[in-house]
């Protein structure tokens, strides 16, 4: 039987969706570039020429997902309300969400992430990017006008734990949502 040859664009999604899959089965340690290119049935140079290093492809893992959550946030904005209640919703609901729709590898994938000051820094900047794009979402409704940083930082601790929560199964998904929905109308109304 001949192999379908996938385009460089193909070829480097079947490899991220491949990533997932191993890290999902095996958890994020059994990840590296070998294996993904066993279990893809691909030979190691093709890997090798999508991702330089184990760090990379971690790194490429986190920025599918922050893609996906943003993805995620933009649609739920769409048909939210237009108030404080609304958009905290909208923003709760696709956080926990995107959580949910990826599931309990991407704790593994994060941690991973943690283990070397370039992959935090990746990490760490997809957070700041989205917490950004959320202050500004939310500011119009803020009595002061402004969210200060401990505020937004507040709200994302909140949104981390409770989105791990509800993927552990220790939270069911509409509690977890709520309870960050609450928490974020708390927080801005009185900011």
């Amino acid at each position: 039987m001949a192999r379908t040859r996938l385009s460089r664009s193909d070829r480097y999604d079947q490899l991220v969706e491949v990533s997932w899959a191993l890290v999902r089965a095996e958890g994020a340690d059994a990840l590296t570039l070998g294996r993904l290119a066993e279990h893809a049935g691909v030979a190691k140079p093709v890997v090798y020429s999508h991702f330089a290093s184990r760090a990379e492809l971690l790194a490429a893992l986190f920025t599918e997902f922050d893609d996906r959550q943003t993805v995620m946030l933009e649609e739920s904005l769409d048909s939210a309300a237009a108030s404080l209640d609304g958009r905290a919703r909208a923003i709760a609901d696709s956080y926990v969400g995107c959580a949910l729709a990826q599931g309990r590898e991407l704790t593994g994938v994060l941690a991973a992430l943690e283990g070397s000051p370039e992959l935090e820094q990746v990490k760490r900047s997809a957070e700041r990017a989205y917490s950004e794009r959320c202050r500004s979402i939310l500011e119009p409704y803020c009595p002061s006008g402004e969210i200060p940083a401990p505020s937004i930082t507040a709200i994302f601790g909140a949104a981390e734990a409770l989105s791990q929560a509800a993927v552990s199964g220790s939270l069911k998904p509409e509690e977890a949502t709520g309870e960050l929905a609450e928490l974020i109308s708390a927080v801005v109304g009185k900011a």
